[in-house]
């Protein structure tokens, strides 16, 4: 399943928000700096989804604001 995520670092709290069934907004306290804040992304998103951090893929965006991801079931 791939779903596309916007990413705002270094905001007040970390969140998950759910706009549509394949878009997510994610806010991270992470600064967006040597990839801290695509890992505490990855960490938010497979809470969301309770999948392990392991199947979530950053498939493309890495330096970018929009990404998208893939769970592998």
């Amino acid at each position: 399943m791939k779903i596309t995520v916007k990413v705002i670092a270094k905001a007040k709290e970390s969140l998950v928000e759910e706009i549509s069934p394949n878009y997510l907004k994610i806010k991270t306290t992470f600064p967006a700096l040597k990839g801290k804040a695509n890992e505490a992304v990855v960490e938010l998103f497979s809470k969301h989804f309770c999948v392990k951090k392991s199947a979530v893929y950053l498939i493309s965006g890495e330096k970018s604001r929009v990404k998208i991801f893939e769970i592998k079931t």
